[in-house]
């Protein structure tokens, strides 16, 4: 059974949408088989993997209001073992459309059932906000990651994310844990990046993720070109990150089942 992993923050520009795509690439690339999901209205996912979200007839959104199933929307890539279920511009009406509908913050857990055994890891790159889509998302996941941005920032809103996961665990998804917070766009000239990694470490310890994400020039052209950072140049240090964060990820699960085991 797959695991479902949601890449949650309600800041905008902390580096979600690239670490849920160049995740679910590097997942991709160690042989695991991987569906990232675009449950973003800006549909950067999509793009980013080298489809254009104007000529997407049926995706997320169709989906969610139960137009279609999940396997009709399906798309490949480039990248190895990754598929994606991507986003219209039509996912912007998805939360109004959702007030009315049943079980409205269940609608992706239900969307995501048939398809969830034909994959290892399903990432959903989630909207910045923290209305009923990154609701369904969390609803639906076995697990969060929290992109951090190495930034003056940084810290701000983020307790209300983690109270927000928390109301999620107690109301609607019980097995709810948190895989980590990442840090991203680290600048090494920087002394401020520095002084977060610090603060971050030192507020949530264990909950870090060792890998960093560094401010890279070719992470940040890849999307467009429409590729994943370990297809668009595997030797960068972006690949690197996301490479390591992949292979993090992966020991920490293996952990996790060896304790529960």
């Amino acid at each position: 059974m797959g695991r479902i992993i949601a890449i949650a923050n309600q800041k905008g520009g902390v580096g979600k949408t690239t670490t849920a795509m160049n995740l679910a690439g590097s997942l991709g690339v160690l042989e695991k088989k991987v569906l990232l999901i675009d449950a973003d209205p800006q549909a950067n996912a999509s793009s980013g993997v080298g489809h254009n979200p104007k000529e997407i007839t049926k995706g997320i959104y169709e989906c969610l209001i139960g137009q279609a199933t999940a396997k009709e929307c399906i798309l490949e890539n480039k990248s190895p073992n990754l598929d994606l279920l991507p986003a219209s511009i039509d996912l912007v009406g998805a939360e109004l459309e959702l007030v009315n509908l049943e079980e409205r913050e269940y609608r992706m857990k239900k969307v995501l059932a048939p398809i969830r055994d034909d994959y290892d890891f399903i990432i959903i790159d989630c909207a910045p906000s923290l209305g009923l889509l990154t609701l369904n998302a969390l609803a639906a996941s076995d697990s969060v990651i929290i992109p951090i941005q190495c930034e003056y920032f940084a810290l701000e809103g983020l307790g209300k994310l983690l109270n927000t996961i928390k109301i999620v665990q107690q109301r609607l998804n019980n097995n709810l844990i948190i895989d980590g917070l990442l840090l991203t766009m680290y600048d090494t000239r920087l002394r401020l990046s520095n002084q977060v990694v610090e603060e971050v470490k030192t507020h949530f310890q264990e909950m870090v993720f060792k890998t960093i994400i560094h401010r890279n020039v070719r992470l940040g052209e890849s999307p467009s070109y429409g590729e994943t950072i370990v297809i668009h140049d595997a030797s960068s240090k972006g690949a690197i990150n996301y490479l390591n964060l992949a292979s993090e990820l992966l020991k920490k699960l293996e952990l996790a089942t060896v304790e529960t085991e």
